[in-house]
């Protein structure tokens, strides 16, 4: 480049994002630095060095990435950039999700608007749309992660549903199908009609609904519901052993009484479960549509009876009203009891949380059905006799992992010691498919498919959760349990995922790890909050508040976008999108693209200003400290108002006109350029290249530890 009274021709023009990151991203990918093997090779870590190492939470391949991944993944390069600085073999493993639900409905939808449904076309022409659709959308999700400056090393990019992690997924079911652990068996379900899938507690949506309340006649007693249409079989009375009101009732008592059909028998139950505070104290129980109910006629041996249908609609056992949809048939049923004289009140204003599919919007029906589980109570001989529950528990107990911030760990017991058995068949054609097949009266499971005809797979597919259980190991090429990877940067350093999916995910990963290899899946979960716009409203299509980051990206360039999202916000924390941020750190890069060009106009003489430097080291060694303890938000806080506030406001205005000054703020400029990096990789790298006697990239330059941690050696 040209120079011009001392200064590169660069510099005298403003900072222009657009025409400095992809060439910048480019030349980084081309180094091969994003892999930590060849930093080994190039002598930029060293082979004993220790690891840092972060497998990316996988974006679902439905769509494109949207700020809380920017977020997300703005966090992550920080964290792998530090280190990388630090001289860590530092690896940061991109992949995506196969999304199985979201993907499969997705599809689903595109073919409808083509006039077609999937059932038409069959699994294997279905699958192959489906395979179309997920390589078009993983293209644009991994130019997305490049656009935001994700130092990941694509080397090693995977995919939850490519061969290597079908072999992971294959050998999983394998092992615990052989130890007991996942069983087939009738037990109620989170089912899903409009979906037409089963689908887990944590992809349940709760969303709040005015409703009525009835309260009706039940023979002595009264009873409330805000669904009537389920109590055509309810012959169970329950209410709590210690409620006076009820004493004279025993447990197991046979009562006549008048219910929606006619005559009934009703039996009474006595158990502890019912809160005496909640209405009349006595409820009954439908234990096929309710997972409480199902619970206690579990307990108990008590019958169970299906009321609706897979579809939502009512069978025969409503007499009149079979066939008829769940909202269609529930006024006429409250009409026939108050008909018999049984409708007592009801309640107008009744909020109550109905349960929603996620991905669907469907209203979950609870149903008995022949699913695949696994067992997470059973006792595991080889993991001294613990239950996968157990395994989950120790680790954060005995503090192996840290979660951060800490008040989650409460939350994550909570949820472990309540945990159900995890459901992890789906009915649907996308996804990892069970290994298991069927013949006449056998049954085979195993990694590889049976030889000889007869043999037929399970229709069903796995929960993808299943799969990306497994990210942490089955991405360093386990099953091969001496695979270099493995050994290299297993358990991975950090997760950080949304705070909610800490149950989806995270419980997940650790209980796989815990169970497969008997390690900890990873040393810190750092839980990210949520991004929400301005007015603290969470980002959705129906809200038509959306903000596609890539348009920021065009406008105001990366590095302005990347700290906006870190600084802040802490972890566990919601947080909210707000454009003059964006804009602010806009004119930050710029601030620090002016000073640049100042500094280099003037003589670089007088030697170092010890007061000065010794200031700059301060705040260097607590910019480190906050690095090394997940404080991003403060780190990067701090570092904009050094080098604005301190350095530009009153350092350099201070030396203006004054000789000796010339090392001095090259030395801070140069060093500041270093811990900003990982927060404004673009900038900086930039500004890097400009500054003279540096042949290396900025992004693999040593961390300023001398000047961070010890003054004496400056």
């Amino acid at each position: 480049m040209e120079i011009s009274n001392g200064v590169d021709e660069r510099l005298l023009r403003p900072y222009d994002p657009k025409n400095t990151e992809d060439r910048i991203y480019k030349l980084w990918e081309d180094s091969g630095f994003f892999n930590p093997d060849i930093c080994v090779e190039k002598g930029i870590a060293k082979a004993d060095a220790p690891y840092f190492s972060i497998v990316l939470p996988p974006p679902n391949a439905t769509g494109v990435l949207h700020l809380g991944h920017v977020l997300e993944d703005s966090m992550q390069d920080t964290m792998i950039r530090y280190n990388r600085m630090l001289g860590k073999r530092t690896l940061w493993l991109p992949g995506t999700d196969h999304a199985a639900i979201a993907t499969d409905s997705k599809v689903s939808k595109i073919l409808e608007k083509e006039g077609l449904k999937k059932r038409d076309i069959g699994r294997e022409k279905f699958l192959e749309r489906v395979d179309e659709f997920v390589a078009d959308s993983r293209k644009t999700i991994v130019t997305q992660l490049r656009k935001i400056g994700a130092s990941l090393d694509w080397s090693r990019e995977a995919f939850t549903l490519d061969k290597a992690r079908n072999l992971a997924v294959r050998t999983t079911f394998k092992k615990m199908y052989d130890d007991g652990l996942i069983y087939r068996g009738h037990r109620i379900v989170n089912w899903d009609p409009k979906g037409q899938t089963v689908i887990s507690d944590d992809e349940i949506v709760y969303v709040e609904q005015k409703n009525k309340f009835y309260t009706f006649k039940y023979g002595p007693f009264e009873i409330a519901t805000a669904r009537p249409e389920t109590k055509f079989g309810d012959k169970y009375v329950v209410m709590h052993p210690d409620d006076k009101r009820y004493a004279k009732y025993t447990h197991g008592q046979k009562i006549q009484l008048e219910w929606i059909n006619g005559p009934i028998e009703a039996t009474v139950i006595k158990d502890d479960m019912i809160d005496m505070e909640f209405g009349t104290g006595v409820m009954t129980i439908t234990p096929w549509h309710s997972h409480e109910d199902f619970a206690l006629a579990e307990k108990y041996k008590l019958d169970k009876e299906q009321i609706i249908d897979k579809y939502g609609k009512l069978l025969p056992v409503a007499q009149e009203f079979a066939g008829m949809k769940i909202l269609d048939a529930r006024e006429k049923i409250v009409e026939k009891l108050k008909a018999k004289g049984l409708l007592v009140s009801i309640d107008e204003n009744y909020i109550n949380r109905v349960a929603t599919a996620e991905r669907s919007g469907g209203i979950i029906e609870p149903q008995i059905m022949l699913q695949w589980f696994v067992d997470v109570n059973k006792k595991i001989p080889d993991r001294d006799n613990k239950s996968l529950k157990e395994l989950m528990l120790e680790p954060v107990r005995n503090k192996d992992i840290k979660i951060l911030p800490d008040h989650f760990e409460k939350v994550y017991f909570n949820w472990i010691e309540n945990l159900r058995d995890w459901c992890i068949s789906r009915q649907i054609w996308y996804g990892h498919r069970i290994p298991v097949w069927y013949k006449e009266n056998e049954t085979y499971c195993g990694i590889e498919a049976p030889n000889g005809e007869g043999w037929t797979q399970d229709e069903d597919t796995l929960d993808t959760w299943f799969s990306s259980g497994l990210w942490t190991f089955s991405t360093l090429g386990w099953p091969d349990i001496s695979a270099k990877d493995l050994k290299n940067f297993h358990p991975t350093s950090v997760i950080n995922p949304g705070y909610e999916i800490l149950f989806f995910w995270v419980a997940r990963m650790i209980l796989m790890s815990q169970y497969l290899i008997g390690e900890i899946p990873f040393e810190t979960v750092y839980l990210h909050g949520m991004l929400r716009d301005a007015k603290g409203q969470k980002f959705s299509k129906s809200q038509g508040n959306g903000i596609d980051p890539i348009e920021i990206i065009n406008e105001y360039g990366a590095d302005a976008l990347r700290m906006s999202m870190i600084v802040g916000i802490g972890p566990g924390a919601d947080g909210k999108f707000d454009l003059g941020k964006v804009k602010a750190y806009k004119n930050f890069a710029n601030k620090i693209w002016n000073i640049t060009r100042y500094v280099l106009s003037i003589k670089r003489e007088g030697g170092l200003k010890k007061e000065l430097v010794d200031e700059w080291n301060t705040m260097a060694k607590d910019i480190t400290f906050d690095m090394d303890n997940f404080r991003f938000y403060l780190a990067a806080e701090k570092l904009y108002a050094y080098i604005w506030h301190r350095f530009a406001d009153e350092i350099i205005e201070e030396s203006k006109g004054k000789d000796g000054y010339g090392e001095t703020l090259y030395y801070i400029l140069e060093n500041s350029i270093k811990l900003l990096h990982p927060f404004m990789p673009f900038v900086t790298e930039e500004i890097w290249s400009i500054l003279p006697d540096h042949k290396n990239f900025l992004m693999v330059e040593k961390w300023p530890l001398k000047g961070a941690h010890d003054k004496s050696n400056v």
